[in-house]
C-alpha cells in the first residue's frame, strides 16, 4: 500500500504482524502498576473497544502483556512501517488543505528526531502525548483524509471521537486533553486514568500538534539566559566566560546548551539518559559530551579561563555538579535546572547515587522508595544550590517546578517569610515583565512546503517587518525588537530546524500580525507554499500556571484559570482558529496548570487574511488585558498603547490604590 492508501485505511481489517521491541528507540519508563484487577480488565476493554470483536481473541493477550510489561496499551502492534516525519503537505490525502495540515503537524510531533519517546507517542516532558496509543492515531489520520471545510473533528484526550458537522470558519479540530474533574486531578489519578485508556497528559504543545522540536525553547532560553547575564552583568559587560549549570536534554531542556552558545557563555548541562545526550550531540546541539566529574572540572575551568563559548553535556546526575563544583569552589555565575519536574515520580528526575537503570527499575517496582530517593536528591541538589547563591550565583526556577517539588520534599528553598520561594522564578524576575506584559510571547511558523528555502524567505520576511517596525517603536520595547532581529537573522546560521521547517520569534500582537499579513500575501504570490501559524502556550494569555507563566500576577489571581481555559481558546475558537486545544498540565504537572493552543493554516487568501488579523490581536490581547488588571505596570502601558491603535477595544483598567493609605 502506498503512504496515501495506508493514511485513508485508518486501522486495518486485517491485522498487521506483531512489531519487534525496538531497543534502539529511545523509550518511555515503565509506569507504576495502579490499577486493581477490575480496573485492568477495564483498560483491556476500553482498548478492545477500537478492534472488531473477531480480533478480540487475539489482541487480548497482547494488550494485557504491554499494561503488565510497560504500565500502558500502547498498541505497538499497529505502529505504522512508513517513515513518520513532516512530509510536504502535497503528499497527504484529503479534501481538506487544513486538514493536511494538521496531519503535516501530528507526523513531525512524532518524527524520531523530534520525539522523546515516538513509539509511545510521546514528544516530550516524559508523559506529554500526541496520543495514548497507536489506534488513535491511525483513526485520526483517517478522518483528516476524509474532512472537508464543513466538518469539525473533536478529539478527547487522544481519542478522536468523530466528524461533526460545522462550517468552513469553525475550527477544522477541537483538541482537549487530561480535562478532569479538579479533585481528580492529582498525579496518582494521571497514572491510573491514563492507564484506563481515558484520559492523556497533552503537556503544552505535544497535544496540540504544535511542536517543532526543541528550537521551540531555544529562543526563550536564549532570551532568559541573555538578561540573566545582563542582571549579573557589569555596564557594557557581556557573558563571555561566565558558566551557566543547569540540567536536562530531553526534549524541551535539549535547547540550553544551544542557547548558552547563542548567548555566549559557557553552559555545562547534566544528563542521565545516555541516548539523550547522544541525540543532542549528534544534532549538534552540545559540543563536547564528558562522563567524568574530574574531567568535567578540568575542561571547565580550562573554558574559564580561555573564556570559551563552548557547551558541555555531563552524562551524569546534575547534584554532583553542584556539590563537586562548590568542593573545588569552581564559580557559577547562572543556574537553573531544566529536568521534567512535574513529571517526579514517573522518569522527569532521576535521583544522585542511583544509575540510570537502577532508578528505572526502582521507579517500576518499588515507587514508594524511588520518591524517597528523589526527595532526598531535591534536599542534596537544593543544599549544594545554596552554597553557591551566598557566593553570587545567580539561580532562577525555570518553570519546571523545581522549587515547588524541592519545597514538597523539606528542602531549604523557602523565604523568609514561609510564603515564597527564595529563588525567583524566570517569568517573575525576566519574561513577564521584560515580554509577557508587552505581549512579546514565542510566535512559531511551519513552512508546510517542506523546502528550507521557503524557512530562509519566511526569516527574511519576518526580518524586514521588525527592522520596519524598531523604527517607530517605544523606548520600552526597544530591547525586545533588538533581540528579535539579532535571533532571527542568525537563525540559518544557527542551524535550529529539527523536524518541520519551523520557526519561532518572540513577537508582540502588532509584530505577530504584521508577519502573518507579509506571509500570506507572499503566498498568494506564490513566493512560498502555504504555512501554518502557531505558538507555544508558554505564552502572554495561553497558559494559567501560578508558578510559571502568571507567577508574576499579583492580585491573588494567579491562581484561577479563566483566561487559557475560557477566554483564550474560546475566544480563537470564533476568530478564525484552524485548530484549538484545551490541555490540563504541563510544564509544571498536572494539575498545577491550564494551557490553551491554537493553530492557523495561512493559504494566500483573503479569509485567511481576515481570520489571522482577528485571531492574532485577540490571541495577544486577551492576556496583557488580564496583566493589566492585575496592576502591572508595563502590561497597562501595552494594553492603552493598544487601544490606541483599535477603537474598538476598550479594557477596564485599575486604580491604583496608595500603599501609604493602608498601611
Amino acid at each position: 500500500m502506498t503512504f496515501q492508501e495506508q493514511i485513508k485505511q485508518g486501522i486495518p481489517n486485517i491485522l498487521p504482524q506483531p512489531s519487534a521491541y525496538d531497543n534502539n528507540v529511545n523509550h518511555a519508563p515503565k509506569r507504576k502498576e495502579i490499577l486493581s484487577d477490575e480496573e485492568k480488565k477495564l483498560a483491556l476493554k476500553n482498548a478492545l473497544r477500537y478492534f472488531e470483536s473477531k480480533h478480540h481473541a487475539t489482541l487480548l493477550p497482547e494488550f494485557k502483556e504491554e499494561l503488565e510489561k510497560y504500565g500502558r496499551i500502547y498498541m505497538y502492534r499497529f505502529r505504522p512501517t512508513y517513515k513518520m516525519y513532516a512530509r510536504p503537505i502535497d503528499e497527504y490525502p484529503g479534501k481538506s488543505t487544513q486538514a493536511k495540515a494538521i496531519m503535516l503537524m501530528i507526523q513531525n510531533n512524532l518524527d524520531y528526531a523530534v520525539a522523546q519517546h515516538p513509539h509511545e507517542l510521546i514528544t516530550y516532558g516524559g508523559n506529554g502525548a500526541v496520543f495514548s496509543n497507536w489506534a488513535q492515531y491511525l483513526l485520526t489520520m483517517k478522518y483528516l483524509s476524509e474532512m472537508t471545510d464543513e466538518q469539525t473533528l473533536v478529539m478527547y484526550s487522544g481519542h478522536p471521537m468523530g466528524l461533526f458537522p460545522s462550517h468552513k470558519n469553525a475550527p477544522r479540530v477541537v483538541v482537549t486533553n487530561g480535562m478532569m474533574i479538579p479533585n481528580y486531578s492529582k498525579p496518582d489519578d494521571w497514572e491510573k486514568f491514563n492507564a484506563l485508556g481515558v484520559t492523556q497528559y497533552g503537556q503544552m504543545t505535544a497535544g496540540s500538534y504544535m511542536y517543532i522540536g526543541p528550537q521551540g525553547i531555544v529562543h526563550g532560553t536564549t532570551i532568559t539566559v541573555l538578561n540573566g547575564g545582563r542582571k549579573i552583568a557589569k555596564e557594557g559587560e557581556g557573558l563571555t566566560g561566565k558558566l551557566f549549570v543547569t540540567s536536562g536534554l530531553g526534549g524541551m531542556s535539549g535547547a540550553q546548551p544551544k542557547a548558552g552558545n547563542i548567548a555566549g557563555c559557557i553552559t555545562v548541562c547534566a544528563e542521565v539518559n545516555p541516548k539523550a545526550v547522544h541525540t543532542r550531540h549528534s544534532q549538534g546541539w552540545v559540543d563536547e559530551v564528558i562522563t567524568d566529574i574530574n574531567e568535567l572540572i578540568t575542561r571547565v575551568q580550562k573554558a574559564q579561563n580561555n573564556k570559551e563559548i563552548v557547551s558541555i553535556a555531563y552524562q551524569g546526575n546534575v547534584v554532583d555538579i553542584w556539590e563537586e563544583f562548590d568542593k573545588h569552589n569552581l564559580y557559577i555565575d547562572l543556574g537553573s535546572d531544566q529536568t521534567s519536574l512535574h513529571n517526579p515520580w514517573a522518569g522527569g528526575y532521576y535521583p544522585v547515587g542511583l544509575s540510570f537503570e537502577e532508578a528505572k527499575n526502582l521507579m517500576a517496582n518499588d515507587p514508594d522508595k524511588f520518591k524517597e530517593h528523589v526527595q532526598e536528591s531535591l534536599r542534596r541538589q537544593a543544599a549544594a544550590i545554596n552554597k553557591h547563591t551566598a557566593k553570587g550565583t545567580y539561580f532562577f526556577d525555570y518553570g519546571n517546578a523545581f522549587l515547588l517539588e524541592a519545597s514538597r520534599a523539606g528542602a531549604d528553598v523557602m523565604a523568609a517569610n514561609g510564603i515564597d520561594f527564595k529563588y525567583p522564578s524566570y517569568v517573575q524576575d525576566i519574561m513577564g515583565p521584560m515580554c509577557f506584559d508587552y505581549g512579546f510571547g514565542p510566535f512559531r511558523w511551519v513552512c508546510t512546503s517542506g523546502k528550507p528555502e521557503d524557512l530562509a524567505k519566511t526569516d527574511a520576511i519576518a526580518c524586514e517587518v521588525l527592522e520596519a517596525m524598531i523604527k517607530a517603536s517605544p523606548i520600552e520595547i526597544q530591547q525586545q525588537m533588538a533581540d528579535n532581529i539579532q535571533w532571527i537573522k542568525g537563525a540559518q546560521e544557527n542551524k535550529l530546524v529539527v523536524g518541520s521547517q519551523a520557526r519561532i520569534l518572540y513577537a508582540d500582537a502588532e509584530g505577530r500580525i504584521k508577519i502573518a499579513k507579509a506571509f500570506n500575501d507572499a503566498i498568494k504570490a506564490g513566493k512560498i507554499g502555504p504555512v501554518v501559524l502557531g505558538r507555544d502556550h508558554h505564552d502572554v494569555s495561553g497558559t494559567d500556571s501560578p508558578y510559571r507563566e502568571t507567577s508574576n500576577i499579583y492580585d491573588g489571581s494567579k491562581f484561577t484559570a479563566d483566561m487559557a481555559a475560557i477566554h483564550n481558546v474560546i475566544g480563537d475558537s470564533f476568530r478564525g482558529a484552524t485548530w484549538v486545544s484545551i490541555h490540563n498540565g504541563g510544564g509544571v504537572g498536572w494539575g498545577e496548570v491550564i494551557n490553551g493552543g491554537f493553530g492557523m493554516l495561512l493559504d494566500g487568501t483573503v479569509e485567511a487574511q481576515k481570520r489571522l488579523e482577528s485571531m492574532l490581536f485577540w490571541d495577544v490581547n486577551n492576556g496583557i488585558a488580564r496583566r493589566s488588571w492585575a496592576r502591572n505596570d508595563e502590561a497597562i502601558f501595552a494594553i492603552q498603547r493598544a487601544m490606541e491603535v483599535e477603537p474598538l477595544l476598550k479594557v477596564t483598567l485599575p486604580n491604583i490604590v496608595s500603599d501609604d493609605l493602608l498601611n
